[in-house]
């Protein structure tokens, strides 16, 4: 899903294999919305980067949409501000702040903020070691 907008990437810090993380996720956004990116529909963060997992940081003006996509690995959306409604398997989920929505690999979905909105985006994928050497 970070995919999904044409905003050059951030670089990523180099502490991006570091042996654990803490965030502030109120400060994350807030910087999220102070970037260039926000004038656009939506930015993104990742906030975690191993081999096997991702962590994505995404913020999304109200209206704004994802359009339908698909990932390689399993997925959460976990809702922090606003309210999204993902839909996929013919369903829609309406994700409100402190929601929890997981979704299998290679499902097509589609995101769509009914109100300024933010959330957690969690990709995991199958077999691979969380950055483990060997």
């Amino acid at each position: 899903m970070s995919d999904a907008h044409d905003e050059p990437r951030r670089p990523h810090p180099q502490s991006m294999l570091g042996p654990y993380f803490e965030f502030d996720l109120a400060s994350e956004l807030a910087q999220l919305h102070r970037e260039p990116g926000w004038q656009s529909a939506h930015n993104a963060k990742t906030l975690v980067k191993y081999n096997g997992l991702r962590i994505v940081l995404i913020a999304l003006k109200a209206g704004s949409t994802i359009p339908t996509h698909q990932t390689e690995g399993q997925i959460s959306i976990q809702s922090l501000v606003g309210h999204i409604r993902v839909r996929a398997e013919g369903r829609s989920f309406e994700l409100r702040s402190g929601r929890l929505l997981a979704l299998e690999r290679g499902l097509p979905h589609a995101v769509e903020a009914l109100e300024e909105s933010a959330f957690l985006l969690t990709i995991a994928w199958p077999g691979e070691k969380d950055g483990a050497v060997g």
